[in-house]
């Protein structure tokens, strides 16, 4: 195998290593690459004051005033926040909406490469079966897709819960996004790779509750009233 693939190999496996610590496995590492996606975190939340605090009044903080581009839409969201964390004791709901930026974008750009093995390891079955009926549908036609998420505006969660010993939160994304879809001669079909477009989309996480496994995945893709992302499928 050549140097160069060896390298991106290697890079590519200790990124998604990353991910899955933040999102909860039971092993984990730094970064490799600075996260540009996440704009304004650093600046307009003091992490210091993040691990002082417990779960609940995190929970309170957020829902009251918005900090950098997360927040809590409402009460009862932040009611179903609260009953998570009664189960959940390490709950962290700053570190919960990083880490569900970051699947975002993984997400979103994995399912444009069709790196199929990356999406397993983020999405809940269903999930996973409607991206890659979508990526099978690009391959037979020869068509070709590149997007990249420039940056996450805002990431709201909407609704929470915990349904049959697991727990459920809906998190509602507006993001930029650069992305084109190209036919099998390389012409564009849609898009424009250097035209920066918003785009929402509505995802469900979900994890079982005290389990051995502390992931997060994602349950349910849906679309938004005020407007849907295009650049992937809706599992919903």
């Amino acid at each position: 195998m050549p140097a160069d693939l060896v390298i991106y190999a290697l890079i590519t496996a200790g990124l998604i290593f990353w991910l899955r610590s933040i999102l909860g496995t039971k092993h984990g590492e730094e970064r490799d690459r600075p996260v540009p996606f996440l704009q304004g975190d650093s600046e307009d939340h003091d992490k210091g004051e993040v691990k002082s605090g417990n779960a609940v009044a995190l929970i309170e903080e957020l829902t009251e005033n918005k900090k950098g581009n997360m927040a809590i839409d409402g009460h009862i969201a932040e009611r179903g926040l609260i009953d998570i964390a009664g189960f959940e004791k390490d709950f962290d709901v700053y570190k919960f909406l990083q880490a569900a930026q970051d699947a975002f974008v993984f997400v979103v750009e994995s399912f444009a490469e069709g790196d199929r093995e990356t999406l397993k390891d983020l999405l809940g079955p269903e999930v996973y079966a409607a991206f890659d009926s979508a990526i099978i549908q690009r391959e037979k036609a020869g068509e070709t897709m590149e997007t990249e998420i420039s940056a996450i505006k805002k990431s709201t969660i909407i609704e929470a819960r915990v349904e049959n010993k697991a727990a459920f939160i809906t998190v509602r994304f507006l993001a930029e996004e650069r992305s084109v879809l190209r036919d099998d001669s390389g012409e564009i079909l849609s898009g424009h790779p250097d035209k920066v477009t918003q785009m929402r989309d509505i995802w469900t996480f979900s994890r079982p509750i005290k389990s051995r496994d502390p992931r997060w995945l994602v349950v349910e893709t849906r679309e938004d009233m005020d407007g849907d992302n295009e650049s992937i499928p809706n599992s919903h």
